[in-house]
């Protein structure tokens, strides 16, 4: 239990977590190169060029500055290009704020659709590791890119610094950070540990000589507002940032934790059915060995009545009289020889009823009801195997991870072939029961899992490249989930997820653990 204690603490007074590679490649699927174009005859050219993320699947976050002159000059458009397959689509200006250094960008066309990031919430950390992620224009350069090569799709460049504490600039609130930027970073996010945006980059100090760079972003403060404003209502996640490691640590000493409790409460039922026992068995044994005492007085005293009896009629035997004719047997000799016989059979009955040694056993057992433990067990698990049962599952955030996903309770009616809300059917493999949601529009791929015996519902998300959907597209479009009550449902289904779960990365992004209880 200490450990458990421990471990526990050390998460909850942790200092802040490295950022997660894992999270920022996540969270990169979202980050896109904006691109200030004009025309040339019939093609464009590119004028300038920033960054920005989406915080819904159309609509995409800037900086103010990035998008100025398309805002100022109606022959300019901006140009999305996104960080994996497919080529530039067109945007508009949504709305500018130049007060904050902030623009939102509509892509209308249905072409593009992107993750969202989630922004940070909660409690402001003043340290800590941080990602920035961006286009800048000297990586550009120093790999030769030509102009096309502006409009193809590449993923943004990520650098790593520390949170050097937040402070307010001349007009608006701001995140100053070491994680380095350049031109064309603008607009881009800055990234907490767990993939969430503390930021949005803008601007950096200048450095001279052997000054140390600082580089500054718009506070998630700034961009909340902003966004609701021009309507659109962000992720905001405001969860703890833990590690996956960590909280598998944790786990590991919970578990640790709770088979110790359960083997010292083994132990002590043990150690008390043991003391039980032996007040039983001295108090049948001393009941039998009274009984067998008493029966054998019993007996010898029979024995003894049946002896005198048998001697009386000896003594009363049949005699001669005088002339040597033989007399009548008498009555009350018949009648004692009789009785002798009876109260031999008595004594007999006395003797072969008499309780055995093995009857202290027997007792001892009766006394102490059998194995009570095995058969409240045993009762236990069939009474829960039986008919539908409806959870409320709210999540433990002590043992869960979360980084974009909402965190709203769940329901879920359960029945024991795995059938959820009367339409999912679960899959039943290695003694787990899940079934693998593979959309075919999101970038994400969900494990849902539940297990009825411990009442704990879980969820395990794994945010993918488009390559990585495709093969999960791929691996899941190979079968067919089977409806509710289909024969052998959760078996087959079991076996088909197997398919997609191994071309899973070897670690989810998210871990979503929810407590159940049952609803009467």
């Amino acid at each position: 239990m200490t450990r458990f204690l421990f471990a526990v603490l050390a998460l909850l007074f942790a200092a802040p977590l490295a950022a997660d590679p894992g999270d920022v490649d996540a969270a990169a699927r979202g980050v896109v190169r904006v691109v200030i174009v004009d025309r040339d005859g019939d093609g464009v050219f590119p004028v300038s060029h920033g960054t920005g993320f989406a915080v819904a699947p159309d609509r995409i976050v800037t900086n103010a500055h990035v998008v100025a002159e398309a805002s100022r000059n109606g022959d300019l458009r901006v140009a999305i290009v996104p960080p994996e397959s497919g080529g530039a689509v067109f945007g508009r200006i949504l709305a500018v704020s130049q007060k904050n250094d902030l623009a939102l960008i509509a892509v209308d066309d249905g072409k593009l659709r992107l993750p969202p990031l989630a922004l940070a919430g909660g409690a402001r950390q003043d340290s800590g590791e941080v990602a920035a992620v961006g286009y800048p224009m000297n990586v550009d350069r120093a790999q030769g890119l030509s102009i096309d090569d502006i409009f193809s799709a590449q993923p943004p460049v990520k650098s790593r610094g520390f949170l050097s504490g937040y402070r307010p600039s001349r007009d608006f609130d701001t995140v100053l950070h070491t994680a380095p930027i350049a031109r064309g970073n603008s607009g881009g996010p800055l990234l907490d540990g767990c993939g969430r945006v503390l930021g949005v980059n803008s601007f950096g100090a200048e450095s001279e000589s052997a000054d140390a760079e600082f580089f500054f972003a718009v506070s998630a403060r700034e961009l909340v507002p902003f966004l609701r404003a021009y309507g659109v209502t962000p992720r905001i996640n405001a969860t703890p940032c833990r590690s996956l490691a960590d909280l598998d640590a944790a786990e590991q000493a919970r578990r640790s934790a709770e088979q110790q409790a359960a083997l010292t409460a083994m132990e002590h039922r043990a150690e008390t059915r043991r003391v039980a026992q032996d007040r039983a068995r001295f108090e049948a044994e001393m009941r039998v060995r009274d009984e067998r005492d008493d029966r054998m007085v019993a007996t010898m005293i029979l024995l003894l009545v049946a002896a005198g009896l048998g001697w009386w009629a000896f003594e009363k035997r049949e005699r001669w009289d005088d002339d040597g004719a033989k007399l009548p047997w008498p009555q009350p000799n018949r009648l004692a020889l009789a009785g002798a016989g009876a109260v031999l059979a008595g004594a007999l009955f006395l003797q072969l009823t008499r309780p055995g040694i093995d009857e202290i056993d027997r007792r001892t057992a009766a006394a102490v009801g059998g194995d009570k433990d095995a058969q409240a067990t045993t009762g236990g698990a069939a009474g829960g195997a039986a008919g539908k049962r409806i959870y409320l599952c709210r999540l433990d955030q002590q043992r869960s991870r979360v980084t974009t996903s909402a965190t709203d309770d769940v329901t879920i009616e359960w029945t024991p072939d795995g059938c959820v809300n009367g339409r999912t059917q679960y899959g039943l493999s290695q003694g787990i029961w899940n079934r693998v949601l593979v959309p075919n529009d999101d970038q994400e791929v969900s494990v849902n899992s539940f297990d009825p015996a411990t009442r704990e519902f879980r969820t395990e998300r794994y945010l993918l490249s488009q390559a990585a959907m495709r093969d999960a597209r791929a691996a899941r479009g190979a079968y067919s989930a089977p409806l509710c009550g289909t024969a052998d449902a959760a078996g087959t289904l079991g076996e088909h997820q197997r398919t997609v779960l191994d071309a899973l990365p070897p670690k989810p992004n998210e871990r979503l653990v929810f407590a159940c209880e049952e609803r009467k």
